[in-house]
Formats: C-alpha cells, sequence, structure tokens
C-alpha cells in the first residue's frame, strides 16, 4: 500500500521528526509540506517525495491544501506556538485554533480520509488553564469533521532540540533526563515523549487507520502510554 501524506508544522519540533519519518516510511509515495519558512537542512528526501509549499501567507494554505491533486490520504498538523512567540493568548489562538481549524476543513474538503492531530497531555475544552482549554476545543471541532478516522495525540513534555528557546521548558528536559538515569519506565515514560517517538506515533497511527488495523471508532486518542508504544516498543524501521 502507498499512500500520500501532508503535514503543517513541519518545522517544529514534532513536525520535522514526523515529515523525516514520513519522508523515509516505504509506505508513503509522496509528502506535501505547508510551512513559514524553510524545511531544516537536517531533512533528508532520499527518495524525493517532497513537495513544499513555502509562503508567509498561511491564509493561502488552506485553498492550497484543497487544490491538491491527487489528494492526499493523510493529513498531519504538527502546527502551533506560545503565547510568548506570538504576543498574546488571543494571537496564540489564530494559529493554534483558527489556522489549525481552518486547515482541517480544508483537509476535509480536499478528500483527506485519516486527520492526525498532536495536541497536548491535559487538553480539555473545560479546563480553566486557557492552553489547555484551547487544544481541548481544537480537539473537540476536528473530532467533529467528516473524517473517516481522526487520531488525537496528547504526548507529555516533549524531549527534542528546539531552534527557538524555552528555558522553563528546558530545566524540566533536565530534570527528566537526570530521572531517567534513575529508571526510565517509571520516571522518564510516565511524563515525557522523545519527540522523534511522538513523530513516529503520528505516523504508525495514521498508517493503521489506512490499512484499517486502528482500534474500532472514528476517534482514536493516544496518550503518553500510547505514544510510547508506538513509536519506540513496536516501531520498525
Amino acid at each position: 500500500m502507498s499512500c500520500i501524506a501532508a503535514v503543517v508544522g513541519a518545522t517544529g519540533l514534532v513536525g520535522i521528526h514526523t515529515l523525516s519519518t514520513l519522508l523515509t516510511s516505504p509506505k508513503i509515495s509522496a509528502v506535501t509540506t505547508f510551512t513559514r519558512r524553510s524545511l531544516p537542512a537536517t531533512v533528508l528526501d532520499p527518495h524525493q517525495k517532497l513537495k513544499p509549499h513555502e509562503t508567509t501567507d498561511t491564509s493561502a494554505w488552506s485553498t492550497q491544501l484543497e487544490s491538491l491533486n491527487p489528494p492526499p490520504q493523510i493529513f498531519i498538523s504538527a502546527l502551533g506556538t506560545t503565547r510568548g512567540q506570538a504576543g498574546s493568548v488571543e494571537k496564540q489562538r489564530v494559529i493554534d485554533y483558527d489556522l489549525n481549524l481552518s486547515l482541517a476543513k480544508a483537509a476535509q474538503k480536499a478528500g483527506v480520509k485519516v486527520y492526525v492531530l498532536v495536541s497536548t497531555g491535559m487538553a480539555d475544552s473545560s479546563s480553566r488553564a486557557p492552553y489547555l482549554k484551547m487544544k481541548g476545543e481544537l480537539e473537540d471541532a476536528v473530532s467533529k469533521l467528516d473524517f473517516e478516522k481522526v487520531v488525537i495525540l496528547r504526548p507529555g513534555l516533549l524531549l527534542g532540540h528546539r531552534e527557538d528557546s524555552r528555558p522553563p521548558e528546558y530545566a524540566f528536559r533536565m530534570i527528566a533526563l537526570g530521572l531517567s538515569k534513575i529508571s526510565k519506565s517509571y520516571f522518564f515514560d510516565t511524563w515525557v515523549n522523545p519527540a522523534d517517538e511522538v513523530g513516529k506515533a503520528a505516523v504508525a497511527a495514521a498508517l493503521e487507520c489506512v490499512e484499517k488495523t486502528a482500534p474500532a471508532g472514528k476517534v482514536w486518542t493516544l496518550g503518553i502510554s500510547d505514544i510510547v508504544r508506538l513509536g519506540r516498543t513496536e516501531w520498525k524501521e
């Protein structure tokens, strides 16, 4: 089976690994990306599958996605920003919620069968925490769209190298690495997910959906332990 995939957020921590996984998978024949800046030089395309769409006009992405021919069977969103980068909670919502939902609707119109969203742990539309509430609202919104399958990943603390500086997150990463030396299964795998494993889990789950081997039901939510299983324990290169 050969699938076509599309990815948004491919320059971010999880998105880079998701894209790299797609480009090296023998089950993926082509990958379209939508980015605001050039893809990192570390992203390799040995089989010439990559079809990048780069523009700072993010409003054009939905139209570009809808016009893809043939349409992708899989659409993966690892798109997101921080309040600090965006400038305010309201501006962050424009990207994390509004743009994500617009692209999900475009993916539906394009004929995408499997939609995959990299969300966050404890996302809940009823949460009092603005960030978790926003992420939960996005999960609820995309789950109502007309896809054959919706996969939602809720990773824990993300471990990996970021181009941008996030001091609080960096501090927690150092703590996580220290505790992993004591007991990886207990102190690490219960609240931390390496970004490369999240990317692999996203691709593995999407392919299971296409191959009809995923769990029954329209929405498949993956928590920390599920990501460890799909992205590490059961992962096959």
